[in-house]
């Protein structure tokens, strides 16, 4: 089971590592290896998310989620988006920036860590609404209740989460204005771009996640007439489209997950610039780890790990917090990636421990 859903992924990094030593020698096989860890480190709470969402999908979706999707994981997010955050920030066309990319690797650097603001701000406002749903939802089981309880009575006032991520993007800009005039005032112009960028992330979120949310809440209802139409053509003596018999709501879940992966993949861009500038390698290595990754949560779906292990799915929503503040922190400050992904870890791994001693209470219980 675990050699057959990690094949790809095994693939992948064999030729992904062999690339990169045909690239730039065996120096390149170092940095894409590297940069591999790093994406897995910083995105192990993005698999565990997106098997909650991804098990409610049928082995049809599951599929063009490791396949079509990985292609947008890799060539949108992690060789596309620099590269358009650049042309975007630098009033290039596409072409030049990949030009620049190619040929002046310190100014295409520097491109993007001046449009690390408004990144921050988009992805950070994501992740915080993702985070802040969970947190105001009223859940049966709870693994902090003396946090969870309170919080999910305050969940009952309408637009809570909305109003906190507005109060903390506005936090956020105006901190780093006042910075910024402290320093010249050569990017006070940022504070707007912050503030505009964070609304983005917040109603692509509201957009995509009220979607998805509708069609979540008909799935039921979806499944139930696929398998009618299923038996249907089987009666007749053909199969039914297995597209047809995915639904919409697997569309518009499998929509959801790859602007989820977007913004859990932010972090993972910007840091992977602290080991190289060269799009190329950073296309190897963050793309080896995106398989990784997204192997990783098929896997969870298959074992069926987050319904034994059910306190997980709270510490990947805890290490999603931590992941939204981090990142509207590195508005103005910066933080090592290390620290990034160790957040993350620790706390997935608090909740994996928590999960198991629940598991052994309830055996000695019973």
């Amino acid at each position: 089971m675990l050699v057959k859903t990690f094949r790809w992924a095994f693939v992948v990094t064999a030729l992904g590592l062999a690339a990169g030593v045909l690239y730039d020698g065996w120096t390149a096989l170092g940095i894409v290896a590297i940069l591999s860890v790093l994406e897995i480190s910083l995105s192990f709470d993005n698999a565990v998310i997106n098997a909650g969402i991804l098990k409610k999908m049928n082995a049809f979706w599951q599929k063009i989620f490791l396949t079509v999707g990985i292609v947008i994981a890799v060539f949108g997010m992690r060789l596309v988006f620099p590269v358009v955050i650049v042309a975007i920030s630098a009033r290039l066309s596409p072409w030049n920036a990949v030009h620049l990319a190619l040929t002046d690797k310190d100014r295409y650097q520097e491109l993007v860590t001046d449009a690390h603001p408004s990144i921050a701000a988009f992805g950070g406002m994501f992740l915080l609404m993702i985070f802040l749903d969970f947190v105001f939802e009223d859940r049966e089981i709870k693994w902090l209740g003396w946090l969870e309880r309170p919080l999910a009575r305050l969940g009952s006032v309408d637009m809570l989460s909305v109003c906190i991520a507005l109060i903390v993007l506005l936090i956020s800009a105006t901190t780093f204005g006042a910075h910024a005039h402290q320093h010249g005032g050569t990017h006070a112009d940022k504070a707007e771009t912050v503030l505009l960028a964070g609304v983005a992330g917040l109603i692509t979120y509201m957009v995509v996640g009220g979607l998805s949310g509708f069609f979540e809440q008909r799935l039921e209802h979806e499944e139930e007439r696929e398998q009618q139409a299923e038996e249907r053509a089987e009666r007749a003596g053909r199969r039914g489209s297995p597209v047809e018999l995915a639904g919409k709501a697997a569309f518009f879940m499998f929509l959801y997950l790859e602007v989820l992966d977007a913004s859990f993949s932010f972090d993972g861009v910007i840091g992977s610039f602290a080991i190289t500038n060269d799009i190329v390698l950073m296309a190897l290595g963050l793309g080896i780890g995106a398989m990784y990754v997204r192997s990783l949560t098929v896997y969870l779906v298959r074992q069926g790990t987050l319904d034994d292990y059910v306190y997980l799915e709270h510490g990947a929503h805890y290490a999603i917090g931590a992941l939204s503040l981090i990142l509207l922190v590195t508005i103005q400050y910066q933080i090592n990636e290390i620290i990034t992904g160790l957040v993350g870890v620790v706390l997935i791994g608090a909740s994996f421990w928590s999960s198991v001693r629940r598991n052994r209470s309830l055996r000695t219980a019973s």
